[in-house]
This record gives structure tokens, C-alpha cells and sequence, in this order.
């Protein structure tokens, strides 16, 4: 059986790449090759580019009812295609069902609130700042954006990328992960059959090269990424130096503080999904736990619950924890593991080398890993893991617990498990970073807010989807106008003064 070849979309159509440079989508729990992903040329990223530019000519003038109508459209294929792109998803990068189907839905939020983008593109208007004076302000598409999207979500964030970016006017060109290209493309198909017209999206495959490309192109005004902390400070530098705006959301290293007084039950059942779910390839998982107090005693139960969490093939039910994404991500997060006990930390559960049989004993699997006696000088404290690994840490006071996430550089989220008002608003008035859980152990915020990490997780100022994304994609044009008739046409006036 041949191995089908992830196309480009360039003016509206799927096209196959002239590269002579592929790379093979593989099945992390099977390594199974599944699918092959063209490195595009410079010529094909030109031509992505030059068809997001003559298309943004007609479309930045499109209606804002008809821009709503396309993305009310594509919600609507979406929710009626879910599970298939869930299983392509779990496919091609290895989360399981459920949680694949997790990731479309938190993308399907913001599509759906790019359909309220008639209200959400209302400027202001003051009528008579001035003598006969009306100031007002209308928000215009910026152009040719582009967006850079990471493996551990490949639908939710290319989805809260070029739906805001589209419902707002401008033209995109896509580069999503070239490790599990093929969930995006599907649902580029159904933005396509939703309406949206040939140069309005565009799609284009890479690595270096490709990424480098967008950063320099002089025809593209804006710039989305979502990825790790080293690629995102690159294409941050890079692209700002090139005169573009850029938003860079990157990697974090998020806290979860627990104070005796939670609901216990309720508390470590959050921890271990929260820490072993997506096998801790999310930039918000939680791979920290600060226990203060009694709470320190709670490790052992941490432990029992990390043991019952089924590792195996994301597609196959019942599983909880699913592979990573590649050998080396595997490699990876086994020699942190190995590090974590040459520095000293206990290892209460060792995740490494799961027993599977069949296809899966080849696959890229790590169970879920306890450690306890975590401090601030261990690499698997001082790097993103990015594995389901979970570092305790104990304290003796919230105060002293704040303090330690309020040194690391990381700002993502965090979160608080208490009973107590007082220790909650204590909590959210002090720690220093941007998303806060009160209770909810992955305070990721729905479209009506912004994703607001901070600090080294975060370069630019202004965060994807919401009303902030409104006004990285959009130009404030204020306009300050004034009729005269002619019996008011008044003098010659030599002042800045608008009476």
C-alpha cells in the first residue's frame, strides 16, 4: 500500500509539493509510517504568500455578515466531523480519543466566537469633542498574517489562529507541525466547504527553512507561534526585527500548590490528570505539585492513583495515557527521569519502559512518574519535561510556596487547592503569573477571555484568541472629522487647538 503524501493549499487548492525533501509521519504508539510531509520550497511559500495578498484586495472588504455566516458554517462541519478528526489526531500524534476529541472542541470555541465577530470589530465614536468636531475609530486588517503551530495540539491552535485572523479581514498562511500535519488539513478541508474563499487560507509544510521564510517575508504583517521557549525566542527576534507583529506563547513550567484544607478527594484526583494527561505534552500541564503542611503526607495516594492510569495505543479505549510524539521526546524525558535520581530526588514511581505487547512495544510510551523531594536545582525542575512526569515539592507555608513559583521565570498558569477565601485571594493577588487556577488545575480560559501566560512563556504583549487577539490583528484607525457650511467657514487658525 503506497504512503499518501500531505498536500499544500495554495489559491484555494490542494497541491502536491515539487520538494525533494520529505519526512515521514509516524504513529508514535506503533511507528507506523503512516503518511509522508513535503519540506516546501521557497517557491511554493512565495506562492502561498502571493496568494494571501491578492486575495486579502477583496477580501478585507467582505462584509463582516458574511465572514460570520463562513465561521458559523464551518462550527457547524466541525461538530458534525469531530470524531473523525479526533481519530486522525490520535493517529498522527498519539493522545487518546477522548482527549483528541478535547482538543477539536477547544478549538471549535474559538470558530465559534469568530462568528460573534461583528460586535467583537466595533470601534468607538464621541460625538462633538470639539467645537462642530466627531472623533471615531474603526479596527482594519493588518494583511498577510501567518501562523506557526506546535505537535501537541494540531487542531485547537492552528484553530486559534486563523479563524480570528480571517474573521477580522486579513489573509493566513499556515505552517503547522510537520510531525502531525494530517488533523490540520482536515480541517482546512472543512474551512474550504465552509466557504472560505480560494487565497483567504493557505497551508504550507517545513521546518527551519520554511519557519525562517515566514519571519523575512516582506509581505507578511503579523506573526501567531505556539511552540517551545528556544523556536519562539528565534522567531520572535527574527520576525520583530523584520518590522512584524508577533505573538509568541512558549514553554512553562507550571505549579500547583495544595493546602491541607482542600477538598482532598477531589485535589489529587485533578493532579493526576492534570500532571500523566496527554502524557504531559501540554504547555499547561502540571508538573509541579507544592504540598504545604499536612499535605506533605499525601504523596503515597498521589502514587496509587498515578499506577491506575492505563499506559497504551490512544485509540484503544479505556487507555488514559497515550505515547509521545517521537523516539527522541522519549529519549528525552527517560534521561531526565535518570537525572532526577542522580540529583538526589526519590523516586516514588518509575514510568519508564511500560510492559506493552503486540505493535505497541515499539511505541514511544512513558507511564506516569512520581517524584517527591523535588528542589529548585534539578534539571527536572529547571527544564520542561514535557513527559507525564510529576515533581513534589513540600512547604511549610503558602507564603513559602508562592515564593518558589514566583522565582522560577515561567508564567503559564498555575493553580491553588483550597476551602479558604482568604488563602485563594491571597493566592491570585501575589503569585506572578499570568493564568490562575483556583480549584481547576489547567485554568486554560474560554474565547470570551484571552490566553494570558507571562514572563518567559510569553513574547509579546498581547495573547491568542479573545478580545486581545482583536487588536494584534487589527489596525486602529482614529478618524476625527469636522463639516462647515458657509457660514461658519471661520478664519485662518495657527494653533493646534481644535475650537
Amino acid at each position: 500500500m503506497s504512503i499518501p503524501s500531505v498536500p499544500l493549499l495554495i489559491n484555494g487548492e490542494f497541491v502536491q509539493s515539487k520538494t525533494t525533501e520529505w519526512r515521514d509521519v509516524v504513529n508514535p504508539a506503533t511507528q507506523e509510517v503512516i503518511a509522508r510531509v513535503p519540506m516546501a520550497t521557497q517557491e511554493e511559500l512565495d506562492a502561498a504568500v502571493a496568494a494571501a495578498k491578492e486575495a486579502f484586495k477583496t477580501w478585507r472588504y467582505t462584509p463582516i455578515g458574511t465572514r460570520a455566516r463562513i465561521f458559523l458554517k464551518l462550527q457547524q462541519l466541525i461538530r458534525e466531523n469531530i470524531k473523525e478528526v479526533a481519530a486522525i489526531l490520535t493517529r498522527e500524534q498519539g493522545k487518546t480519543l477522548p482527549d483528541a476529541e478535547g482538543d477539536v472542541f477547544r478549538g471549535l470555541e474559538v470558530v465559534e466566537h469568530a462568528a460573534n465577530i461583528g460586535t467583537l470589530q466595533m470601534g468607538e465614536f464621541a460625538n462633538n469633542v470639539a467645537g462642530g468636531v466627531d472623533t471615531y475609530t474603526i479596527l482594519q486588517p493588518l494583511g498577510v498574517c501567518a501562523g506557526i503551530t506546535p505537535f501537541n495540539f494540531p487542531a485547537m491552535i492552528p484553530l486559534w489562529m486563523f479563524p480570528m485572523a480571517i474573521a477580522t479581514g486579513n489573509t493566513f498562511v499556515l505552517k503547522p507541525s510537520e510531525q502531525d500535519p494530517m488533523s490540520t488539513i482536515r480541517l482546512c478541508e472543512l474551512a474550504l466547504e465552509a466557504g472560505i474563499p480560494a487565497g483567504v487560507l493557505n497551508v504550507v509544510h517545513g521546518g527551519v527553512d520554511v519557519v525562517n521564510g515566514i519571519c523575512d517575508h516582506k509581505d507578511i504583517k503579523a506573526i501567531s507561534f505556539v511552540g517551545s521557549t528556544g523556536v519562539g525566542t528565534h522567531v520572535y527576534n527574527r520576525a520583530s526585527l523584520a518590522g512584524k507583529r508577533v505573538q509568541c506563547m512558549m514553554g512553562a513550567k507550571n505549579h500547583a500548590i495544595v493546602l491541607p484544607d482542600c477538598n482532598k478527594e477531589q485535589t489529587l484526583n485533578a493532579l493526576a490528570g492534570a500532571s500523566f494527561g496527554a502524557a504531559g505534552q501540554r504547555c499547561m500541564a502540571l508538573p509541579v505539585v507544592i504540598l504545604v503542611g499536612e499535605a506533605r503526607n499525601w504523596v503515597d495516594e498521589i502514587a496509587e492513583r498515578a499506577k491506575g492510569l492505563k499506559v497504551g495505543n490512544g485509540a484503544t479505549p479505556g487507555v488514559d495515557v497515550g505515547p509521545l510524539v517521537n523516539k527522541n521526546a522519549r529519549a528525552r524525558v527517560d534521561n531526565l527521569i535518570a537525572s532526577g535520581v542522580e540529583q538526589g530526588a526519590t523516586l516514588v514511581l518509575d514510568g519508564r519502559n511500560p510492559q506493552l505487547e503486540g505493535a505497541e512495544a515499539n511505541g514511544n510510551f512513558v507511564g506516569p512518574t512520581l517524584f517527591k523531594d523535588v528542589t529548585v536545582d534539578m534539571d527536572i525542575y529547571k527544564q520542561e519535561i514535557f513527559g507525564p512526569v510529576m515533581c513534589v515539592m513540600g512547604a511549610e507555608t503558602l507564603e513559602e510556596a508562592i515564593q518558589i513559583i514566583n522565582d522560577n521565570p515561567n508564567g503559564n498558569g498555575t493553580a491553588l487547592f483550597t476551602q479558604s477565601g482568604a488563602a485563594a485571594h491571597k493566592f491570585q493577588e501575589e503569585i506572578d503569573v499570568g493564568q490562575v487556577g483556583i480549584n481547576v488545575p489547567i485554568p486554560v480560559p474560554v474565547p470570551l477571555f484571552s490566553f494570558t501566560g507571562s514572563r518567559a512563556s510569553k513574547l509579546g504583549d498581547l495573547g491568542p484568541y479573545g478580545k486581545q487577539v482583536i487588536t494584534f490583528y487589527t489596525q486602529t484607525k482614529t478618524i476625527t472629522k469636522r463639516w462647515f457650511d458657509e457660514a461658519n467657514a471661520g478664519g485662518v487658525h495657527t494653533t493646534i487647538s481644535l475650537k
